[in-house]
């Protein structure tokens, strides 16, 4: 009789895996076992492959921020902004529940951590000191993650009557939730804008200064 089929393990194929089971299910559902379960073959034969769970999160982690667009920073570091926050809030808002483990930093990840020496090099070889690249990469940083952790949006009731005159402000916030996307996607923008219209003030007071402070 023909042996049965085991299915051939691979490390893209285990990251695939537990990158579904997370989408699905939550960073805590993920587990070796679980993952050897949907795959089709014993725990043990994954550590061959990941020696732990940390390290298949940081793996997982890393081949989503391949997603991330960095050439922006080729033509100038405003387009470079406006490229990265972007494609990074696209690829977060793909994976949501991966985002509390994307949110602590790019570690010792090498394609996050490719892409943080990206950003910083495309300010600072445009004139930005480095305290200011730093910065501003924080806090694209911050803007990014935050839009991607949950919808502001969705967070409203769509019960008209709970409004009422108790909140004569928020008298239409029953219509929020329906147009969550498009009014989430278009704060995000708006935000951005600020940040970068903000971003260019700053850049042309300090290109107005003989030796600007590191």
């Amino acid at each position: 009789m023909p042996r049965p089929t085991i299915p051939r393990l691979s490390p893209e194929r285990i990251r695939r895996i537990g990158l579904e089971i997370i989408d699905t299910d939550g960073l805590e559902a993920l587990s070796m076992r679980r993952l050897a379960e949907r795959l089709g073959v014993r725990a043990a034969s994954l550590y061959n492959h990941v020696s732990t769970k940390e390290d298949l999160l940081h793996e997982i982690a890393d081949g989503v921020m391949t997603a991330v667009d960095v050439s922006g920073f080729e033509v100038d570091w405003t387009t470079g902004l406006r490229t990265w926050a972007r494609s990074y809030r696209a690829a977060l808002i793909a994976h949501p529940n991966l985002v509390p483990f994307l949110a602590y930093g790019p570690a010792r990840r090498e394609t996050a951590l490719r892409r943080a020496d990206a950003v910083h090099g495309g300010l600072t070889e445009a004139g930005w000191p480095q305290r200011y690249a730093t910065m501003i990469g924080a806090s694209t940083k911050y803007l990014v993650v935050g839009s991607a952790m949950g919808s502001f949006s969705s967070g409203f009731p769509d019960d008209a009557a709970l409004y009422d005159d108790r909140f004569p402000h928020l008298s239409r916030a029953h219509l929020l939730r329906e147009h969550a996307a498009e009014i989430d996607a278009d704060s995000f923008e708006l935000a951005l804008a600020a940040l970068i219209n903000g971003l260019q003030k700053q850049y042309r007071e300090l290109g107005s200064n003989a030796t600007p402070k590191e």
